[in-house]
């Protein structure tokens, strides 16, 4: 496979950590109307009904599929299965806004998780900043458990954390896997596969069915239309492509992205409050990221 170049990588990467930033509040606004298993399995299936057509058309014939690649996009599938349904139950209990700043402690989850796995870098040059961007995620969420906004912010905010790491995990591996497969190909495969398992949660979670889907708001709908074709079909096609070009641990400095769109959109879209406590956390986690790519890059 082609390796994309550096500049195409960071068109890619930002694009999506863009989007992503929107679906952040998107997810959050959909829950109004739809239960977390309920918008989880329209996106993944509204996602492959345009992604399948599209890798049968571009490179499908030419593809071979061996068990053992099924059984690695199997366990890819769990980082997939774990972000979109532990982000969605997560923002079921804190605001949107804050959310986006615990996500910003992406790139610091993410070489963490490499430095203990891969050991591409050493895991005391990343301690530090992981620590300190920790700490502005404790803020965020409200040291005494009541954050600012959502129900329970610390709930959502440990929910949010999860995602994270089972997106970091998603990351380190689809790495290696794109050496064989592209993009395309791991997208659309591991998103099928985290479907299968959601399909019975429908059974235990159900918001829009129940209701009938007929009374579901027209903005709820374009909604869940966004987190279909830019979230995910869109912006985890060009997360994989960036990921593809530099590497999980230079890729995750673009979610850095996120939490500013994020918060920004939860303001204007969602009327959430965006106060001290919030700015000084976003404060602390990007000083922990940027710690984490300083002691990286001297570590090398």
């Amino acid at each position: 496979m082609n390796q994309p170049s550096v500049a195409a990588s960071y068109v890619a990467l930002t694009t999506a950590a863009v989007v992503w930033g929107g679906s952040i509040v998107g997810q959050k606004f959909t829950l109004g109307a739809f239960s977390a298993v309920e918008i989880s399995v329209f996106r993944a299936t509204g996602a492959l009904l345009a992604l399948i057509p599209l890798w049968w058309w571009t490179e499908g014939p030419s593809v071979k599929f061996a068990p053992r690649d099924w059984a690695i996009f199997a366990l890819l599938s769990l980082g997939v299965l774990g972000n979109h349904l532990f982000t969605l139950f997560g923002l079921k209990y804190i605001g949107a806004g804050a959310a986006g700043i615990i996500i910003g402690t992406s790139p610091v989850v993410t070489a963490l998780l490499s430095s203990l796995l891969i050991r591409d870098v050493p895991f005391r040059s990343v301690i530090g900043g992981c620590l300190v961007s920790f700490a502005g995620v404790i803020l965020v969420a409200g040291l005494d458990g009541q954050g600012m906004s959502g129900a329970s912010p610390w709930l959502g905010g440990l929910l949010v954390v999860l995602g994270l790491i089972s997106w970091a995990m998603y990351s380190i591996g689809g790495r290696r896997t794109m050496e064989r497969f592209s993009p395309l190909t791991v997208n659309w495969t591991t998103l099928l596969l985290s479907l299968i398992p959601q399909v019975p949660l429908l059974l235990f979670d159900q918001k829009g069915l129940v209701a009938g889907l007929e009374t579901v708001p027209g903005a709820s709908w374009l909604a869940l239309a966004y987190l279909i074709l830019f979230a995910t079909a869109l912006g985890q096609q060009a997360w994989l492509y960036g990921v593809k070009g530099i590497g999980p641990a230079r890729a995750g400095i673009f979610i850095n992205l996120i939490p500013v769109s994020a918060l920004m959109l939860s303001a204007l879209v969602l009327g959430e409050a965006i106060g001290a406590r919030e700015i000084t956390g976003f404060a602390l986690i990007l000083t922990g990221v940027w710690l984490v790519n300083w002691q990286s890059q001297r570590a090398l």
